[in-house]
């Protein structure tokens, strides 16, 4: 991990906290959370967990846990029923960047996102949105079948 972390910080200026790693995991093996945000923290230099919401929080939940003025990544966990009525979960991960966040911070997140991106290892889908409307739950249900 230590490797990892150093490799990390030379290429793009961003480590990335063993918490986040961590708590993926939890939301992926465990199911203990139905989403994750994560945050740049600028001093630190690392990726780091901002909120996790539990397992029965709703997509409005996690909508409202993302600012509406700054970039932030998610995880969000979404459960849904097959026409053949089987029950099933993919993980989507979240690029979010306000058109009206600040440009140093939509740079920052943009350049920072595939290192980050890679150590999530089992992300089915990628979605990046600039507005609320491109994270409306249809597109992840349209993208999930």
């Amino acid at each position: 991990m230590a490797l990892l972390r150093s490799f990390s910080s030379a290429s793009s200026g961003m480590g990335v906290a063993d918490h986040c790693k961590d708590t993926f995991f939890e939301l992926q093996r465990k199911k203990a959370h139905r989403y994750v945000v994560f945050k740049i923290d600028e001093k630190r230099k690392e990726v780091i967990v901002e909120k996790t919401g539990g397992t029965a929080e709703s997509y409005d939940d996690f909508m409202a846990s993302l600012p509406e003025n700054d970039c932030r990544y998610a995880i969000y966990d979404f459960d849904f029923v097959t026409q053949e009525n089987c029950q099933k979960s993919k993980i989507f991960f979240i690029a979010w960047s306000p058109s009206i966040s600040r440009i140093r911070a939509k740079m920052l997140y943009a350049t920072s996102k595939d290192r980050f991106r890679r150590v999530l290892d089992g992300v089915h889908y990628e979605i990046q949105a600039t507005d609320p409307s491109e994270l409306d739950i249809e597109v992840l249900r349209e993208r999930a079948h």
